[in-house]
């Protein structure tokens, strides 16, 4: 199964080749160089994984984080740095980011993560779908 990205970071170069790398592993990968445009882009399309930079103009990674989970919060957000503290990752972590990989990273390491995301968001809805279909029957009492 394809794996649907979306892929943010200010450096076109960087998504560019990060991107061109991606679909030649067949996944489907959509790009925003700004956190702004992206988080308009995840309310409208949904996404298997979101590749986010932490560091960014107009609006960093940490709060592009928080805006995700709070619209989408079955959202698997992984975070990458080329200015990783430790700090950084733990508060990354607790705002819900699924990972957090230090630029530049490997492309097989970052291909399991998000297949791992991937699969985790897949199991996320699966649960709450059986929620709904729960409060379904107990209301109507089937």
């Amino acid at each position: 199964m394809t794996e649907k990205v979306l892929l943010i970071d200010d450096e076109q170069d960087f998504l560019d080749a990060l991107s061109e790398r991606m679909r030649a592993r067949d996944m489907e990968v959509t790009t925003s160089t700004s956190a702004v445009d992206a988080l308009k882009m995840a309310k409208k399309e949904s996404y298997d994984a979101i590749v986010l930079d932490l560091m960014m103009p107009e609006m960093d990674g940490l709060e592009a984080l928080q805006e995700i989970k709070k619209n989408n919060p079955e959202l698997q957000v992984i975070l990458l740095t080329g200015h990783a503290t430790v700090e950084k990752g733990i508060e990354a972590m607790k705002l819900g980011a699924t990972d957090f990989l230090e630029k530049p990273t490997d492309l097989k390491t970052l291909t399991e993560k998000i297949k791992n995301a991937h699969t985790k968001k897949m199991i996320l809805v699966e649960k709450q779908a059986e929620e709904k279909i729960k409060k379904i029957l107990a209301v109507k009492g089937w």
